[in-house]
């Protein structure tokens, strides 16, 4: 049999691949342990093999040619098919690993996504996890992220956005706080109070507090003389030494509200929540380890019925 294919010229072909998927160069050298250079040599080998370009480039952007569109699809199922055939060869044994990439919002990824991970890496020790813990949308096109955490659908429809939890919010101050200034009895109330902001990174807004009155879901626009940039978390560090009142997720205030040492007010015009999200690419051939994560954190969550 006459050989079509060396080591190298696979090789290339999974780099491509993986360029193709991540729409750059750096990434998949990224996903592969590579350097960009080696990434972009491969592609060049396989370009002058075909003579077409596989790639067009601008200085904003890369997309595949439509020579290699057709290409990409051919070799990804090939490659698919490479990894199944391996897969039952070795009973379905096949252990995840590799590099995976996440990001999320600080209040989420303290109270949530962290505490989980150890127990995800004592299951999977060959796979590393990298967190970005950040309340900045990421963009899957540039960075090289596998999956991320964010309070809202993504407005991008090639991105999946699963479910995990309503969070639901609170409004909460010190007793020390509520002594001087006094505790409010209605949403409106709070327009004579220091309410402590977070300023969005997405908008620079600040977002409006939430309560549910007569059946109805109000927004109240609130003010006060803090405002946090960049970490949500930093909210409850002011609130826990006397600076205002705040709107936050229970699950970041439940252990200080047990504890005495903050204090639920409002509690008749709660039951609003905000939705977190897990986002990532679609993908025809998603890798082991991103699915095995998927699979891990819906089922081991502390939002999860068991």
């Amino acid at each position: 049999m006459t050989r079509h294919f060396d080591d190298l010229q696979l090789g290339s072909l999974e780099l491509f691949c993986l360029a193709a998927d991540s729409g750059s160069f750096t990434a998949a050298a990224t996903e592969a342990g590579v350097t960009p250079a080696a990434v972009s040599r491969s592609v060049a080998r396989l370009e002058e093999r075909l003579g077409v370009r596989l790639f067009v480039r601008t200085t904003r952007q890369m997309r595949l040619s439509a020579a290699g569109q057709a290409y990409y699809q051919q070799c990804r199922q090939a490659l698919g098919q490479l990894v199944e055939a391996e897969r039952q060869v070795t009973g379905g044994q096949v252990e995840p690993s590799g590099r995976l990439r996440i990001s999320a919002p600080t209040p989420y990824a303290h109270h949530r996504l962290l505490p989980l991970l150890p127990r995800f890496r004592q299951r999977y020790p060959k796979v590393q996890v990298d967190v970005h813990v950040s309340n900045r949308n990421v963009d899957f096109a540039e960075e090289p992220f596998d999956l991320a955490i964010r309070g809202r659908e993504p407005a991008d429809s090639r991105l999946v956005a699963r479910r995990l939890e309503d969070a639901e919010l609170v409004v909460v101050a010190t007793p020390g706080y509520l002594a001087r200034a006094g505790t409010p009895r209605t949403p409106h109330d709070l327009l004579q109070h220091e309410c402590i902001q977070f300023e969005l990174p997405s908008s620079g807004r600040h977002p409006p507090w939430s309560f549910r009155q007569q059946g109805q879901q109000v927004e109240i626009e609130t003010q006060g003389g803090f405002t946090c940039l960049g970490d949500f978390l930093a909210t409850a560090t002011l609130v826990r030494h006397g600076g205002g009142l705040m709107q936050a997720y229970r699950f970041t205030v439940q252990d200080a509200l047990a504890s005495g040492e903050l204090v639920e007010v409002l509690a008749e015009f709660g039951g609003t929540s905000r939705p977190f999200m897990l986002i990532y690419p679609q993908a025809r051939h998603m890798s082991l380890r991103v699915r095995v994560f998927i699979d891990f954190l819906f089922a081991e969550g502390a939002w999860s019925p068991g």
